[in-house]
């Protein structure tokens, strides 16, 4: 048997189920110029045990603010009337009774206690021996239990404890699991606090951990200075580790945590572990946390980010339509998510013919060679093309085939002045029929929705579909000097589309995504 098969075949026999213990409102809430208020918390964590099935999610630290408290006690009372108050956990410190009278008084029952993991932290930031910071923890464990909490412990820098002083550990291990006293500790939490570990140093110091106290529950905490916190976090379990500590989106200090999402499908694909996780919600919580913290997710991050379903050479379209060639285990909709194939310079007949197929479009070999020709040239011009903008496309190359829009922008003018609101007048063409209208707005661009508002409701007797959002940037690769390219987000009676606009101008780019918006709800009309 192979090394690999000896590391497989231990791990299925020591490990089937990982327990996941997700920190992003407390450890991802330490990212650079991320602080969520108390709102936003609790529906993170609602979203996270509700939705997501999370076994435990720690919420906040001990005794930084009267917000945090807020926020401690909103999520405590929301978990307690929903049955799941023992898996919201609060990171506390050994302070005699301030964090647990803290804690007990948010309505959390359960402590994480953070301890010291190497004697240099103990002895340079306590200032005190081992034996006297080892009394410190347990008159703090005793006065939680009196309180009627659980308490798990931190062994803070564990990492450097292992690589510089190892007896220190079992000096402080063997002190809190061989005490004659009650002291249960439901489990050991292993940080590799400053990232600094690799994944052969934690199956060492992890097995090391095993050997000498079997019976105890241990979690690995990894951070993500040297890109490793997933693998060092895969390392854990297949020692032995039961539980994993992750973030949504991997936030936290530094370089962040291990990413809720990685860990999660590395474990049940490659090791075949059980959580309780529900994978199709991943996507919901990261967008979430996303929205909530401001720190985007990057385009090609594994199952979250926004390009990880998109093919873009047309070759791997054409696998996909003659035997799923270039399908992995990540499908999309395991993630409540579905494959797209981009539309490009390097698209191919098979992407363009996938997005066609999408909108039930049919094309000949001749008309779909002149419409490849046409994307083609458009990516070469570093520009986006969307499966919204396919018909316009076709309709653009092939106009004799296929019918013109139904709405077009006869003629505009927009204005501003000094001391004055912003105006536009309008002139569109509806289905054969011209109408024009004029208003003022905050800006150019209100102010022209604002005339189409007043023709659809005075001439047509209809709603004008609400716009959700509205987004500007330079295209990949354009400079600032260049083109200018609005996407906007629309809402039509529950139906959700986003279009875009591209031009020199950036109202000019949001007034060509609005006509292209109008066009597709009135065809499907």
């Amino acid at each position: 048997m192979g090394s690999a098969e000896q590391v497989n075949s231990s791990y299925r026999r020591i490990q089937p189920f990982i327990e996941i213990m997700d920190s992003t409102l407390r450890d991802g809430e330490q990212t650079s110029g991320v602080s969520f208020l108390p709102h936003e918390k609790l529906m993170i964590a609602r979203m996270l045990l509700r939705d997501l099935n999370v076994d435990r999610i720690e919420v906040a630290s001990a005794r930084v603010s009267e917000n945090e408290k807020d926020a401690v006690t909103m999520i405590c009372r929301y978990a307690r009337q929903a049955g799941m108050l023992d898996r919201v956990e609060v990171l506390g410190f050994v302070d005699g009774r301030l964090s647990v009278d803290w804690i007990d008084a948010c309505g959390c029952k359960t402590i994480n206690l953070l301890a010291k993991g190497s004697e240099k932290h103990c002895r340079e930031q306590l200032h005190k021996t081992p034996k006297e910071h080892i009394e410190d923890i347990l008159h703090t464990v005793r006065y939680a239990k009196e309180k009627g909490m659980n308490v798990n412990l931190y062994l803070e820098d564990w990492s450097n404890g292992m690589n510089d002083s190892p007896e220190y550990v079992y000096q402080l291990m063997d002190a809190l699991t061989l005490n004659p006293e009650p002291l249960t500790i439901n489990r050991f939490m292993l940080p590799d606090t400053l990232g600094i570990l690799n994944p052969l140093q934690v199956i060492e110091y992890m097995r090391k951990m095993l050997k000498r106290y079997p019976e105890q529950h241990f979690d690995f905490h990894a951070h993500n200075d040297y890109d490793l916190a997933v693998s060092n976090s895969l390392a854990a379990v297949l020692s032995g580790c039961k539980g994993i500590h992750v973030t949504v989106n991997g936030l936290g200090e530094r370089c962040g945590n291990a990413p809720l999402s990685s860990v999660q499908v590395i474990l049940k694909d490659q090791f075949r572990a059980k959580t309780n996780i529900h994978e199709n919600k991943l996507n919901d919580v990261s967008k979430l946390v996303e929205g909530y913290s401001g720190i985007a997710v990057a385009p090609n991050q594994p199952v979250i980010g926004e390009n990880v379903f998109t093919q873009v050479a047309g070759v791997h379209a054409d696998g996909d339509n003659k035997a799923g060639l270039y399908f992995n285990p990540l499908v999309p909709e395991r993630f409540g998510r579905r494959r797209e194939y981009a539309l490009g310079k390097n698209s191919g007949r098979a992407n363009i013919a996938k997005n066609l197929e999408e909108l039930g479009m049919e094309l000949t070999a001749e008309q779909m060679r002149r419409v490849t020709k046409r994307i083609t040239e458009l990516g070469d011009k570093k520009e986006i093309v969307t499966q919204d903008d396919l018909p316009f496309i076709v309709s653009d190359v092939l106009k004799h085939d296929t019918p013109d829009d139904k709405i077009k922008l006869v003629s505009y003018v927009v204005s501003t002045a000094y001391g004055l609101k912003p105006g536009a007048n309008v002139k569109v063409e509806i289905n054969g029929k011209q109408y024009e209208a004029g208003a003022t707005g905050d800006g150019q661009y209100d102010a022209f929705v604002k005339a189409l508002r007043y023709i659809y409701k005075k001439y047509l007797g209809r709603t004008f579909p609400i716009l959700q959002n509205y987004v500007v940037s330079i295209p990949p690769g354009g400079r600032t000097d260049a083109l200018v390219q609005t996407v906007i987000t629309w809402d039509n009676d529950g139906k959700i589309i986003r279009t875009r606009g591209l031009d020199a101008d950036q109202a000019e780019a949001a007034i060509k995504a609005t006509i292209k918006m109008l066009n597709i709800f009135e065809w499907e009309k």
